[in-house]
């Protein structure tokens, strides 16, 4: 390497986010849920790993971007920005749009959290119902050895219907 170029730290490896993409797919094919779109992004929002399964319609790769994005923009797991802003569409509209639409307010879109609760990405998923998304990612992340937020994924997760 020149020692004039320097590697340009990530705050979360590709090897990380495959991971957790391969994983969120493996738990979906236990749990026997609708195929899926994988995106896991860096704290600054670059995608790192995307998959989607044979079987998602077109939109699930925007749909699992902006959960994830959503989630880094406002720092919480997009189940908590749904419950916080239910009776506010106004800002919810304006945060679509200085996002350029890609704001998906919407659980599917987790934070990754490392060993000191830093959140260094998220993961966003997309092709079943929003609360199996949700415990997909959950699941993925803490599999692959890291914290999410949420914690938890909601309790009823299994009966959420599309």
């Amino acid at each position: 390497m020149s020692e004039n170029l320097r590697p340009v730290h990530s705050s979360l490896p590709l090897a990380v986010a495959v991971h957790i993409v391969d994983e969120a797919i493996a738990i979906r094919l236990r749990e026997g849920l609708l195929p899926l779109a994988v995106a896991v992004l860096d704290a600054g929002g670059n995608l790192v790993a995307f998959k989607r399964e044979d079987g998602c319609g077109l939109l699930r790769f925007d749909v699992a971007f902006g959960k994830a994005w959503a989630a880094l923009g406002m720092g919480m797991p997009t189940r908590m920005i749904r419950d916080r802003m239910a009776g506010r569409p106004a800002f919810q509209g304006a945060l679509a749009a200085a996002s350029d639409g890609r704001f998906i307010p919407v659980p599917g879109g987790a934070l990754i959290l490392d060993a000191a609760g830093q959140a260094i990405g998220a993961a966003g998923i997309s092709g079943d119902a929003s609360d199996k998304d949700e415990y997909c990612a959950i699941a993925a992340i803490r599999a692959a050895g890291f914290g999410s937020d949420p914690a938890e994924p909601d309790p009823k997760w299994r009966e959420a219907g599309l």
